[in-house]
């Protein structure tokens, strides 16, 4: 596994309440002058594929990490190694991401993070905000129609207040076991010692017509000729190293106060053409929240299961639980994978079952779904949407012929809401991480920027997110319903990031940590990663490794290349329109499982992308 001997930090109790003021300021200067004992060294760095490049997949039997780059995976393994919780080394992938992977996350965008000790679930948001000047006008033009997706997203008027650094704060407070000083240590190195340009960041880079449009991002990026630096080019964020350097010392203030603070807004304010109502009260102000995890049952093999995900503002796991739950009511289950020349691959059947119950769900997320502090849930309640009766009801209307579009239920019970559906609208970005520390702490954590290098807006070398686009661009529908996830201040934008634990019913023990990339088609992707490994039996990578599918509520959309003619007609013969396409997902998953007799971890991570799975 690349282990390199790293000495065994003594673990650094922290309080698990929130701190002070006083007290925050005595734990950070104690984190930032600590002499730990961890030494942080530098991997081999790779140049894989940026393309489609098989992966092994992997065992080990104490803990494991998974992120979306070798380098964030080998910082995340190097902490635990050193005794790091779960925790400390998320904070020290997602501090590497946001360097070697910068077109996806980084400490300018937001985060869910899930986390299970053993006996408490909790949910940390790190959600971005709208600021408190914005408005449900935020995305309309001057003749009152919604502004061109792309036109939205470069400049200021699309940036959010970030959440990941706060957020990661507080899961720290209460879970972290190595200084949080520390834990910036990977990432500050290799933004002063320079990493090498991977294969996906060249071709993202190259094929992007908007980064050079801030000459921050232009000078970072590209060559004095403009052109996107080549793959091996050592890159160096001494910027970035710095910002880094002062988080690690003052903790989240060094981001959301002070220099850096006045860095963001004014990029975001006096942005030429497209400027944003960012102001230093909104970075300020912006807190984290913890919420209750949204956990259901799920039953395969006649074994009980526990699916936790993230509640709203995130649609994932309502979305995820819905699909798995109304395929609990057709014949999915006895439609077994079948073999092609290119492997195990889903059937027509089944992919027809699987489709009509994504529209289902699709129709409920946007009719329903947005921040709870705005929006209720329908019948009091966001279960209601997952009630075994409401999904039984909703899986009645599954025919032999496609639905193509599906009506939105009415569940717990309610009346019809006043709300308008919101309209389908482009989503993009994101990584995920999935890791089990040494005491079996799971966490799954899903981070973005949105769209691919998010506003275009480069401040203090790292960049700014898109986020507020994921809100509905039109406030309310033709006849005047306001739509659930407009924009509002304060507000945060409705989400299909859905990192999931996995637990054993009766056990409580914990039995899978997965999630993606990927926009809307996140959902898409866990659910297929959840269904391949509990219902069909497969290893994480086996399930990650099947060809994509889902639909977002019109289409049923298939990964190009991927499926026989024989499915696709079979699909179109059953009234689906049917499209093929591009599925880039960036899957990462951990699994309970044995090896050679023994207990272990077996991981998986996508063959679409560079990631890797580490640990002993």
């Amino acid at each position: 596994m690349g282990a390199r001997p790293l000495q065994k930090t003594p673990m650094t109790s922290l309080p698990a309440s929130r701190l002070g003021a006083l007290a925050l300021a005595a734990w950070l200067a104690g984190c930032a002058h600590t002499s730990a004992p961890f030494s942080y060294t530098v991997p081999e760095q790779p140049e894989g594929s940026s393309g489609y490049s098989a992966k092994p997949g992997w065992t080990t039997s104490r803990f494991a990490v998974a992120a979306a780059n070798p380098l964030a995976t080998d910082a995340g393994y190097q902490i635990l190694k050193a005794g790091g919780s779960a925790v400390d080394a998320a904070i020290a992938v997602q501090m590497v991401l946001t360097l070697v992977e910068p077109q996806s996350s980084g400490i300018g965008g937001g985060a869910f993070l899930l986390h299970y000790d053993g006996q408490r679930m909790q949910a940390f948001d790190g959600r971005e905000t709208a600021p408190a000047a914005a408005d449900e006008k935020l995305f309309l033009g001057p003749d009152g129609k919604p502004l061109p997706f792309p036109t939205a997203v470069v400049g200021g008027r699309s940036v959010g207040v970030p959440g990941t650094v706060r957020m990661l704060e507080q899961a720290h407070r209460q879970h972290g076991r190595l200084p949080w000083a520390t834990l910036f240590q990977p990432a500050i190195t290799l933004a002063e010692q320079g990493f090498k340009v991977s294969p996906r960041l060249h071709t993202l880079v190259r094929s992007d017509k908007y980064l050079k449009l801030d000459p921050v991002a232009a000078a970072y990026f590209f060559d004095s000729r403009g052109e996107a630096w080549p793959v091996g080019h050592v890159l160096r964020n001494p910027t970035l190293a710095a910002v880094l350097r002062q988080i690690a010392a003052q903790g989240s203030r060094a981001l959301h106060e002070g220099e850096v603070a006045q860095a963001i807004v004014q990029k975001v304010q006096n942005h030429p053409t497209n400027p944003g109502r960012m102001t230093l009260q909104d970075l300020a102000g912006y807190q984290p929240r913890e919420r209750d995890a949204l956990c259901h049952d799920w039953r395969v093999h006649e074994r009980a299961l526990r699916l936790c995900g993230f509640p709203p503002p995130s649609s994932g796991a309502i979305a995820v639980g819905q699909i798995l739950g109304i395929l609990d009511h057709t014949p999915a289950a006895s439609l077994p994978l079948q073999d092609s020349p290119q492997g195990p691959l889903p059937s027509a059947d089944w992919l027809h079952l699987y489709t009509e119950a994504a529209r289902l769900a699709f129709a409920d997320r946007a009719q329903y779904v947005a921040d709870p502090d705005f929006v209720p849930a329908p019948g009091g309640d966001w279960m209601s949407l997952l009630d075994p009766a409401y999904l039984a009801s909703r899986a009645r209307l599954i025919g032999p012929q496609s639905l193509q579009t599906a009506p939105a239920g009415q569940p717990g019970g309610a009346q019809r809401t006043s709300f308008a559906p919101m309209p389908q609208q482009p989503e993009y970005g994101t990584s995920h991480i999935s890791i089990i520390d040494a005491q079996g702490h799971a966490l799954a954590m899903t981070t973005t920027i949105e769209d691919a290098f998010g506003a275009r807006q480069m401040v203090q070398g790292f960049l700014l997110n898109n986020e507020l686009t994921d809100f509905s661009f039109a406030p309310q529908d033709a006849q005047g319903r306001k739509i659930a996830n407009r924009v509002e201040p304060g507000k945060r934008p409705r989400s299909s990031m859905a990192p999931t634990l996995v637990l054993d019913q009766a056990t409580g023990q914990v039995l899978m940590s997965a999630g993606s990339p990927g926009g809307a088609l996140i959902i898409h992707y866990t659910a297929k990663t959840l269904y391949g490994v509990l219902q069909w039996g497969l290893t994480p990578q086996q399930a990650i490794a099947l060809p994509n599918f889902g639909s977002l509520g019109g289409p049923t959309l298939l990964e190009e290349q991927r499926f026989p003619a024989a499915t696709v007609q079979a699909l179109r013969t059953r009234g689906a329109e049917v499209r093929e396409m591009n599925m880039t997902s960036g899957l990462q998953a951990i699994t309970r499982g044995q090896a050679q007799g023994q207990p272990a971890w077996l991981g998986g991570a996508d063959p679409r992308r560079e990631g890797v799975v580490m640990g002993d």
